[in-house]
C-alpha cells in the first residue's frame, strides 16, 4: 500500500473479505481457467498452422505481414462499438488508425477484431425496441467472444461506451482474461441545453403545456453533437467504473471528443496494452486486474456518485463472469459508509463536463482513497496501485504526461471531498419484504417522500399508465404497479416514460411511487421508484398477485417494500401485453427463456 491511502475502512474490509471467502471455489475455477491459457514465452498466434494464420494476415499490409508472420511481435485486438446513428459511439470511427499507428510505432501490431452492436436506450424509450435492450449486453459479451476467438491476440483494446456496451464488452473479455485489455471511452459532447431545463419541457409537454415543436427542440438542444450524452446515466457510470476499476487511462472518461487530449490518450492506451502483454516486461492479465477488490471499488465509487441503478445488474453479471459472488446485499452495506460526493443530473442541475471542470475523477478517486473508502493496491492498466489515478493528463509540446491533480474542489455544488459530502450516504438502498427484493435510488428523492403509503393502481406497462394520466383517471395518492416488465417477461425494458406524469402528479400534491420488477436507470430522479423487483411477475413473484386497491408501503428509510394485503388464494395475474414478437422480439425467445433474476444479474450465463 502506498503511503498516500491510509487503512481500508472497516465495513470496505469486511464487505471484501466476505465477497473472497463467499466466492472462493468459483474464483478458483476461474482463475485456473485464466491461467491455463497463458503462454507468456511467444505470441500466441504462433500455435496457429500455417493455413490459420494466413488467413489470419491475408488482408494486412506487408509490414504488418512480415511482424505477424514472425514470433515476436505482440499483436492487439481492437474490438468496437462503432456506429455513426449513435452520438457517443461516432467518434470511434477515427480509433482504429489512431491506435495501430501508435501499437506499430512502439514494436507491435494492430487488428480491428470485430465490432459489437451499440442500440440505444435513449432512441428505443417506449418502443418494441427497448425489449431487446438488457439482452444486448449479453449479445455484445458474445459478440466479443467471437471477436477474441481466434487466436491471433495477445491483449486487447474494447472501443465502447453506453449502457449496456461497456458491460457486454467486459464481459466477453473476461472469458479471455489472460489478455490484457483496456478500455477506450469517447467522451461527452459539450454541454447544450440544461438538463433541468429539458426536464421541465418534458413535463409541460406530459401536461399539454408544451406541443411535440417546442420538446424537439428541447432535446435536440440537449443531444446535438458526437459525444456521450452529457446526463449522469448509466453511459456515464460506465465511464466512471471503468476508471477506478483501472480499465481506462487515468483522466480518461470525460475528455471530450475531437481534441489533441483524446487523440493522445488514445494513442497511449494501445502503447500501454502492449507493454502490458506476456511479452512485456510487467504482464497485466484482465482476469487478474478484475478481483474483489476491483470489484468492491467498483460498487463504492458507484454509491459515491449516485450512479445508475442500471449497475446493480451489470456489475453483478461482470463480477460472476470473473468468478465472484457480488450481491445486492454488498451493495446495502457498502451504501451505509459512501458517502455521497457528486450532484449530476437527475440528482443535481450539473452535468458530465461541470463535474469533469470541478475535478473530475482524479479529486473523486483521490478522496475516496483518503477516506479509505476505495483499496489502493489493485492492478491497473498504469501498473499496479490505484494512486496512479490521482494524477491528471497533460500535454507538453504533443508529449502526453501525467501530473497531480486538484487537492480541491473547484466547484462544491458539483463535486465535494469525503469530509465535506453531500449527503452521509451513496442514496442507493435495497429493499426487501412481502413483495420481494427490490433497489431504489433516493439521492434525488425529497426525504419527505421516503416513505409513501397508498393503494395500488396496476399497469400492464407504462402505456397503460400513460394512457390513464392523459384520462385524468389518477387521482389521489396511489402506487403504481407496473409488472410483467421483468427480464423473463418482456427483457426488462426501462420505463423512462413513467417519469414525466408521475412527477407531474407528485408536484399537484399528490402522494405517488412507483413499484415494478423493470428498470429505470438514470430516469430515476424525484419520484420514489422500487425497481428491479425480484422475483418478477413472470416468474410467480408476489406482483403476480396484487390488485387495485391493495395498500402497499414503500418505506426507504427502514428498507422495506410490504403490500398490506392477505394475497393467499388468489389466481396470479398473466401478461395482458404481447412481447413475444415484433421488433426482432421473437429472436430473443431463447434468452428469456434462459435469464436469470435481477438480484443475480439478469444475464443468461453462470446465474
Amino acid at each position: 500500500m502506498t503511503a498516500h491511502a491510509p487503512a481500508v475502512h472497516p465495513v470496505v474490509a469486511e464487505v471484501t473479505r466476505g465477497l473472497a471467502e463467499r466466492s472462493a471455489a468459483s474464483r478458483a475455477a476461474y482463475l485456473e481457467r485464466v491461467r491455463s491459457a497463458v503462454d507468456p514465452a511467444r505470441p500466441a498466434r504462433t500455435a496457429l498452422g500455417c493455413a490459420n494464420l494466413a488467413h489470419g494476415f491475408a488482408a494486412c499490409g506487408v509490414s504488418d505481414k512480415l511482424a505477424l508472420a514472425g514470433d515476436v511481435t505482440p499483436n492487439l485486438a481492437i474490438v468496437s462499438s462503432y456506429n455513426d446513428m449513435l452520438s457517443a459511439h461516432q467518434p470511434l470511427e477515427a480509433y482504429p488508425a489512431i491506435i495501430k499507428a501508435a501499437v506499430a510505432e512502439a514494436g507491435g501490431t494492430a487488428q480491428f477484431a470485430g465490432g459489437v452492436p451499440a442500440m440505444c436506450d435513449g432512441v428505443t424509450q417506449g418502443r418494441a425496441g427497448m425489449e431487446l435492450s438488457l439482452f444486448s449486453r449479453d449479445v455484445i459479451a458474445m459478440a466479443t467472444a467471437v471477436a477474441l476467438s481466434h487466436d491471433m491476440f495477445d491483449g486487447a483494446l474494447m472501443l465502447g461506451v453506453c449502457d449496456k456496451i461497456v458491460p457486454g464488452l467486459l464481459i466477453g473479455s473476461l472469458s479471455f482474461g489472460h489478455l490484457p485489455v483496456a478500455f477506450v471511452p469517447a467522451g461527452p459532447m459539450p454541454s447544450g441545453l440544461p438538463n433541468k431545463d429539458k426536464a421541465r419541457v418534458r413535463q409541460r409537454f406530459a401536461e399539454g403545456r408544451a406541443d411535440r415543436r417546442e420538446l424537439l427542440q428541447a432535446e435536440s438542444s440537449a443531444y446535438h453533437s458526437p459525444g456521450t450524452c452529457t446526463f449522469y446515466g448509466t453511459a456515464n457510470s460506465n465511464q466512471m467504473l471503468m476508471e477506478v476499476m483501472g480499465l481506462h487511462l487515468p483522466g480518461a472518461s470525460f475528455e471530450q471528443p475531437g481534441t489533441p487530449m483524446r487523440e493522445a490518450l488514445t494513442a497511449e492506451v494501445g502503447r500501454r496494452v502492449l507493454a502490458n502483454t506476456g511479452l512485456g516486461d510487467s504482464p497485466v492479465p484482465l482476469g487478474e486486474q478484475v478481483d474483489e477488490r476491483a470489484v468492491v471499488n467498483a460498487v463504492v465509487s458507484l454509491l459515491a456518485t449516485g450512479g445508475s441503478t442500471n449497475h446493480t445488474l451489470h456489475l453483478v453479471a461482470i463480477a460472476r463472469a470473473a468468478g465472484i459472488d457480488l450481491t445486492w446485499d454488498d451493495f446495502a452495506a457498502l451504501s451505509e459508509v459512501v458517502p455521497l460526493l457528486t450532484r449530476m443530473y437527475p440528482n443535481g442541475a450539473a452535468d458530465v463536463n461541470a463535474f469533469h471542470e470541478a475535478g473530475g475523477m482524479a479529486f473523486l478517486i483521490g478522496s475516496l482513497l483518503d477516506a479509505g473508502l476505495l483499496h489502493e493496491d489493485v492492478h491497473t492498466v498504469m501498473g499496479r496501485g490505484l494512486s496512479a489515478y490521482r494524477q491528471v493528463p497533460q500535454l507538453n509540446d504533443g508529449v502526453l504526461t501525467w501530473v497531480d491533480g486538484p487537492k480541491e474542489s473547484g466547484d462544491t455544488s458539483v463535486l465535494r471531498g469525503a469530509g465535506d459530502p453531500f449527503a452521509p450516504d451513496g442514496g442507493l438502498r435495497m429493499l426487501h419484504g412481502n413483495l420481494g427484493r427490490a433497489v431504489i435510488k433516493v439521492s434525488a428523492v425529497d426525504a419527505s417522500r421516503h416513505v409513501v403509503e397508498a393503494p395500488a393502481r396496476v399497469f400492464a406497462d407504462q402505456a397503460e399508465l400513460q394512457a390513464a394520466f392523459t384520462a385524468g383517471e389518477l387521482t389521489g395518492d396511489f402506487v403504481a404497479v407496473v409488472r410483467f416488465q421483468g427480464p423473463r417477461a418482456n427483457g426488462m425494458p426501462e420505463l423512462h416514460k413513467l417519469t414525466p406524469p408521475l412527477a407531474v402528479l407528485q408536484d399537484r400534491g399528490q402522494q405517488v411511487a412507483l413499484v415494478t420488477d423493470g428498470r429505470m436507470s438514470g430516469a430515476s430522479g424525484k419520484v420514489p421508484a422500487a425497481i428491479h423487483v425480484s422475483p418478477e411477475a413472470e416468474a410467480g413473484g408476489p406482483l403476480a398477485y396484487v390488485r387495485d386497491g391493495d395498500t402497499v408501503r414503500l418505506d426507504a428509510r427502514a428498507g422495506t417494500l410490504e403490500v398490506l394485503a392477505d394475497l393467499s388464494g388468489r389466481e396470479p395475474a398473466r401478461p395482458s401485453v404481447d412481447s413475444s414478437a415484433g421488433t426482432g422480439r421473437e429472436l430473443f425467445a431463447a434468452l428469456r427463456g434462459a435469464v436469470g433474476p435481477a438480484e443475480a444479474g439478469a444475464g443468461v450465463f453462470g446465474h
